[in-house]
């Protein structure tokens, strides 16, 4: 559906009412609509909030980017919410440390931009997986709900997400670059869904329960500094 320039996804499922979403980083919208409402009642709707969807969508243009990365000496990356500088070495074969303020990339002399860029999204990936090992078994047993199993994947609209049917976690892998306690409230977050399925009144009892800082971890979250999307 598009109005007024706005494309928006529509999603129709077994609920209630309307639900509108404008999605980080890019100011996707999506709206959740029951299957026995029209199309032309969901338009009314969403032209109903033309203004509120604008507001968000220039909130998330507004946001700071990286630029897209050629993996070389001076580039910066960050790693849970710190800073490093990139000090890219040639070697004969592929290593990255990080010591003090740089980030160490030994990459091979032939090897080009899309094949250090696929080593680094490797590197990244056991970083964030490192710290799902660690953390996700100790807010399990302190909710006392587990996911069947959980994934990595690079999402561009989404930080984490539930699928009920399979009953599995998935990260988005940029959370790597984004403080700890980020990854502990998409963490708690998307456990709450396997409960619960809507953000209403006991979710938000949840997240308050486990988690009492976690509107402001959202909010830090969501204005963080967002990498390059490929």
């Amino acid at each position: 559906m598009k109005l007024q320039g706005i494309k928006i996804e529509v999603i129709k499922k077994q609920i209630k009412h309307l639900h509108l979403s404008v999605l980080p980083p890019n100011g996707i919208v999506r709206i959740s609509a029951p299957l026995s409402v029209c199309d032309e009642s969901i338009r009314l709707f969403a032209a109903s909030k033309i203004s509120w969807i604008r507001a968000q969508q220039k909130k998330f243009a507004k946001q700071l980017r990286h630029s897209k990365r050629e993996f070389v000496s001076g580039e910066t990356i960050y790693i849970w919410g710190k800073q490093y500088y990139l000090d890219v070495r040639l070697g004969e074969k592929n290593n990255f440390a990080l010591k003090s303020k740089k980030a160490v990339l030994t990459v091979r002399k032939e090897s080009s931009v899309a094949q250090r860029e696929k080593y680094m999204r490797k590197v990244l990936r056991k970083f964030l997986k490192d710290e799902i090992n660690r953390l996700l078994p100790i807010w399990e047993k302190k909710i006392g709900l587990k996911c069947k199993k959980w994934i990595i994947k690079y999402m561009k609209t989404r930080w984490g997400t539930y699928g009920k049917i399979t009953e599995t976690i998935s990260f988005n892998l940029q959370l790597v670059h984004k403080p700890i306690e980020c990854l502990e409230y998409i963490i708690v977050h998307e456990l709450g869904h396997i409960k619960y399925r809507k953000h209403g009144k006991t979710f938000i009892a949840y997240m308050d329960a486990y988690l009492p800082y976690w509107r402001e971890t959202k909010n830090k979250l969501n204005a963080l500094t967002l990498d390059y999307i490929v």
